[in-house]
């Protein structure tokens, strides 16, 4: 008999159940700032599909007066010769503060009264306000859509089920610099933290809210 497969071995032990999606969703919106969806930036790619598709379903959130949050990588000057993670990621210290890298991509068109989650690590939760932000709007299940799928994607979900809420990847609204770190980390996401979807199925889900 021959070795059980990767699907088995992760069956048997009792991963990748499918989370129980509430009633009152938001959409986090990670990292889609110039610095990563601009590919003239070292530290971007295009990601236009993503990019788009994130479009299509904010659009959808906002007519359902969803909460919506973007986040944005921005460091001062103090901070790019003193963070541990610039020593490891040099090519993030570019995220300065200020500049065209920092800024929310214009495609999604981001609104004055959406909450900004200014940060400096790779969760979307840490050192921010984010949970007492989704705890104030009685949020009880969370959409991540943005960039990395293997960084900052990847540890927002993380975090996000570990503050207890239950949490969709829609897969056609995330991107990477490479594919085999995207696939790696949505199977891993899909087995461990959250559902990794398709956006129709998080349109369906959206527009089924009362």
């Amino acid at each position: 008999m021959g070795a059980p497969t990767t699907a088995q071995v992760y069956d048997r032990a009792g991963f990748g159940r499918p989370i129980e999606r509430g009633s009152r969703p938001a959409v986090v919106v990670v990292d889609f700032t110039y610095g990563f969806t601009d590919p003239e930036y070292p530290t971007g790619s295009d990601m236009s599909g993503a990019v788009l598709a994130t479009a299509r379903l904010l659009d959808a959130a906002r007519a359902q007066d969803l909460p919506v949050v973007f986040t944005t990588i921005a460091y001062d000057q103090g901070q790019v010769g003193s963070l541990a993670w610039l020593k490891k990621a040099t090519g993030m210290a570019a995220l300065e503060a200020g500049s065209r890298l920092v800024e929310v991509d214009e495609r999604l068109s981001p609104r004055p009264d959406e909450h900004l989650v200014v940060k400096t690590g790779a969760s979307a939760f840490f050192g921010t306000a984010l949970a007492s932000y989704l705890a104030s709007r009685r949020v009880d299940t969370v959409i991540v859509t943005g960039a990395t799928t293997s960084g900052c994607v990847r540890a927002t979900v993380v975090d996000a089920v570990q503050h207890g809420y239950p949490t969709l990847v829609p897969r056609d609204c995330v991107a990477d610099r490479a594919q085999g770190p995207h696939d790696a980390s949505l199977f891993d996401i899909n087995e461990k933290y959250g559902d990794v979807v398709d956006l129709g199925d998080v349109l369906t889900y959206v527009a089924a809210l009362a």
